[in-house]
Order: C-alpha cells, then sequence, then structure tokens
C-alpha cells in the first residue's frame, strides 16, 4: 500500500471481533513501534501488550468502553521522561511524551497496513493505568489502543480546510 492510500484508511475503529491477532501481525507493529524516530534516538518509551481475555473488568477501569476491551490485545505506549531527550540550551523542555506519541503513530499506522484497528486513546485514567499495569514512578502512560479487526467500517473523515492549518513564513 502507498502512504497516501494508508493515511486514507487509518481511521479510529470502535467496534472490534474477538479474532486472534496474528504473531506475525503483532511483530510487526511492534517492530514499526522500534523503528519510530525518537529525538536523539534515545527510545525513551515502552509498549506493554495487554491480553484482554479476563481482564476487561480491570481494563474498563482505565477506559470505560465496551469496544476498548473487545478485540484481543491493548496496547499501552509509556514514556520514560528520564532518559529522554531534553532542549536544554533553552527551556528545558521534555521529549519523551513527543517520542511516545510518535511511536502510538506508527503503531497505528502499521496496524492499518495490515488491516488491523487501532484506536488513540488519550482520555483514560492514569492512576487505574499505573495500578492495573503496575508502572514505577519514573514511567507514565501516554496513550493506549486496542488492538485487532475490525466489525466497522471507516466513516468519511471531517478535518478542516489546509488553508485553516497552515501558515507560511510567519503567523
Amino acid at each position: 500500500m502507498d502512504f497516501e492510500k494508508l493515511i486514507h484508511k487509518r481511521y479510529s475503529c470502535r467496534y472490534y471481533s474477538s479474532e486472534p491477532v496474528e504473531s506475525d501481525q503483532l511483530s510487526k507493529v511492534l517492530e514499526a513501534a522500534r523503528l519510530a524516530p525518537t529525538a536523539a534516538n534515545r527510545q525513551p518509551f515502552q509498549v506493554i501488550v495487554i491480553q484482554t481475555e479476563n481482564k476487561g473488568g480491570d481494563l474498563l477501569k482505565i477506559y470505560g468502553r465496551d469496544w476498548f476491551v473487545q478485540p484481543p490485545l491493548v496496547l499501552c505506549v509509556c514514556s520514560l521522561p528520564n532518559l529522554g531527550w531534553r532542549r536544554k540550551k533553552y527551556d528545558n523542555r521534555e521529549y519523551a511524551t513527543v517520542d511516545a506519541a510518535i511511536v502510538m503513530d506508527h503503531i497505528t499506522l502499521q496496524a492499518a497496513d495490515l488491516g488491523l484497528g487501532t484506536c488513540w486513546i488519550g482520555d483514560f485514567n492514569p492512576e487505574a493505568a499505573r495500578e492495573l499495569l503496575g508502572l514505577p514512578d519514573e514511567v507514565e502512560p501516554i496513550a493506549f489502543t486496542p488492538l485487532g479487526h475490525q466489525r466497522d467500517e471507516p466513516t468519511e473523515k471531517i478535518r478542516k480546510p489546509l488553508e485553516e492549518l497552515i501558515r507560511y513564513d510567519t503567523w
């Protein structure tokens, strides 16, 4: 698939089958995460692969939508801020969160290329995530996505016109 078709194909899936994700498909998704560019190539992230079977009740404490636990897998991308690059010379901005977002984007695009559904979730309960996943204090959960076979069809993407989003040379 070419990239233009891929970015049009990828959508936020909210209905999944319980059909297993093949191990080679999961491997490709995780390899896409590993290959994601990160600031100074520090790779300050971890991906947690969560099998949903028999964990639905606990996972719903993290994000309370039934479709979140329909597929066999949920992925959580975490950042490790202490290991990430910082823009020390100017404002000490931490980039591990940005790196984790890039990783999640690679995950969702690779999944779409494989015909799998995802839905980027940022509106989750971080304390429930910390507890269920046993996250150490220095680890930040950044985003979750279900990963599985789609049971729905994408709707038309509604986006702002390009003219409202792009500026040239100055604000």
